[in-house]
């Protein structure tokens, strides 16, 4: 035990010296009486603590090459156009945080049709930590000002919720703090930031120091602990998704702890992830009980295992390299991708196109099935290839990333109302009407006659290039749009700018509500006007709205070869040479 803690005060007083040269906050001093052990969450004792801590490495940051395009020519008819949509978003994100501090101060989400609140992610003002980069990224600093007065008074040690999302608390809450932080390096930001890392670093307190990513908080705070087990299914994008977030936090306070407790994630995930079915790939759940990565038969890009795989180039742009293992898992995981989940649907004008679906293994991986089903979520897919095929070098990245961005687009011009679905599947021309009436279960389909399967089309709501369209939903997600973003800022392609425009005409003239903007649920009947679900969760200010701001915004702004952003889009400074 001595041992051990001698090991990680000497290992944090190395760090902190070696870290400062990378990035400095204005005044450490304020976050350590912050991080004083009478804080609740740093004052519960470590039930199982490892063994040793390992220090961030001390290499020097590599050298990547450029992430933005080295030029974004336009006239300044172009520029005056640029700038009044960027204008527009602003606008909206006026609007929708006005109704946001009227109707729901300090509550998690504001009800944007009834004009209510509700709290869904522990409480603790979900909309208004989100947000607070947003706020400084467009500006509006009196805004921010008063937010960050408001957020430093929430309290992590005060919840009605029994149990928390780790994965959510992390992305949201810790991911930004520490956005914000690195935008504006405000210290109470970072102090806010520790508050909730010594609180999820609690949820590592295991025997095998797996974290319980469903997590009972108030079993946590009456330190009842001795019974806290890591979960025997957890989704992938869930515990493969702290990492950036940790290692951040650890970079700015010079404490290894943080960095250290993801970095074991990360080495049974690199060990076991060519011994998968689908070799590259990790199936959609784990057991962190017995650490077991490598066992199951469903292999997707999209929702529960998204940002498992979007944090692996990222780890290497934000710690500038000095963590190889990252990059290997990156190739690896792309080149399976590449092979087995990608789809060019066969659509009416023959766009050269690809959706990425998900892959089912059988017969102990010998045989692989694709499942052609596109996911609004999966678009974050295009720039995560981006930024991997940009940073290592891979032309073959960045080609499907173009093909996958442009899919997105296609899919929200597809649709009646200009909006992509949650989940929709793709097929061909041949066999379109066909499909669809199988996709309808209606039986006898070889013999009913055109008339018969163009009526079954009709009454189905699907537009060509679709079978089904499985989830109608638009929950104001981002993933489209922040493709859309990298690709344009790694192309300088105006096009872009031009479809971004036709997405977010399309998102306000569909969700505007009296006091913001709603989810709706359904995008693909074109004979009614989609019904508003009274649901605005976090991310569209937090992400949506952002991205839309940035892509209008000068290319100066977040330049990509500075910052890289979570998957809740807060950006967090890169390590640079």
């Amino acid at each position: 035990m001595f041992v051990s803690h001698r090991y990680v005060l000497i290992g944090a007083l190395l760090v902190s010296f070696t870290l400062l040269s990378f990035h400095k906050p204005q005044d450490l001093s304020e976050w350590r009486d912050l991080n004083a052990d009478t804080y609740f969450w740093k004052s519960l004792p470590v039930l199982y603590p490892p063994a040793t801590i390992r220090p961030l490495p001390t290499t020097k940051p590599v050298i990547y090459p450029r992430i933005q395009a080295l030029s974004f020519e336009e006239s300044a008819t172009a520029r005056n156009t640029r700038e009044k949509h960027r204008d527009a978003v602003k606008d909206i994100f006026k609007r929708c945080w006005s109704s946001y501090r009227q109707h729901a101060w300090l509550a998690d989400e504001l009800t944007p049709v009834s004009g209510g609140s509700r709290s869904t992610f522990g409480g603790w003002a979900a909309t208004l930590v989100d947000a607070l980069d947003t706020l400084w990224i467009m500006d509006m600093r009196e805004e921010f000002g008063e937010a960050v007065s408001a957020a430093i008074t929430i309290n992590f040690t005060k919840t009605e919720f029994n149990e928390i999302n780790v994965f959510e608390t992390n992305i949201r809450y810790l991911g930004g703090f520490l956005g914000a932080f690195d935008v504006s390096n405000d210290s109470r930001l970072l102090h806010k930031a520790v508050e909730i890392g010594e609180m999820l670093y609690k949820a590592f307190d295991t025997p095998n120091r797996m974290p319980i990513m469903r997590w009972n908080i108030q079993a946590a705070m009456r330190n009842d602990r001795s019974k806290q087990v890591a979960g025997s299914s957890t989704l992938i994008a869930e515990i493969g998704s702290l990492s950036m977030e940790f290692t951040r936090l650890s970079i700015l306070t010079g404490d290894p702890k943080w960095f250290d407790a993801v970095q074991v994630i990360t080495d049974h995930m690199a060990e076991q992830q060519m011994t998968t079915e689908l070799p590259g790939l990790w199936p959609l759940v784990a057991n962190a009980q017995n650490r077991t990565f490598n066992e199951g038969t469903a292999f997707t890009l999209g929702a529960m295992a998204d940002s498992a795989y979007e944090y692996l180039p990222k780890m290497s742009a934000l710690t500038g390299g000095k963590l190889e293992v990252y990059q290997t898992m990156y190739e690896r995981a792309a080149e399976a991708m590449l092979a087995h989940n990608l789809f060019r649907p066969m659509l009416p004008n023959n766009d050269d196109i690809l959706i990425a679906g998900q892959a089912h293994t059988k017969n102990g991986g010998r045989d692989i099935e694709l499942e052609t089903q596109g996911q609004h979520l999966v678009c974050f897919l295009g720039g995560l290839l981006v930024i991997g095929g940009k940073i290592f070098n891979r032309q073959k990245d960045l080609n499907a990333a173009t093909k996958l961005a442009e899919g997105c687009i296609w899919a929200y011009k597809s649709m009646p109302h200009g909006i992509m679905p949650e989940y929709s599947c793709a097929w061909d021309e041949p066999l379109w009407r066909r499909e669809v009436a199988r996709k309808a279960r209606e039986k006898d389909v070889e013999n009913l006659s055109n008339s018969q399967l163009d009526q079954i089309v009709t009454e189905n709501h699907v537009p060509k290039g679709f079978t089904a369209i499985n989830d109608g939903r638009y929950l104001l997600r981002p993933e489209a749009i922040e493709s859309v973003f990298v690709l344009y800022r790694s192309t300088g392609r105006v096009d872009l700018l031009e479809s971004a425009w036709d997405m977010f005409l399309a998102i306000e003239r569909t969700t505007k509500t009296k006091f913001a903007n709603s989810a709706v649920l359904e995008v693909s009947k074109s004979d009614e006007k989609p019904q508003q679900s009274d649901s605005m969760e976090s991310f569209w200010l937090g992400e949506t709205l952002k991205y839309f701001y940035l892509i209008f915004s000068d290319p100066s702004v977040i330049s990509l070869d500075e910052y890289v952003f979570n998957t809740e889009a807060h950006p967090l400074r890169r390590l640079v040479p």
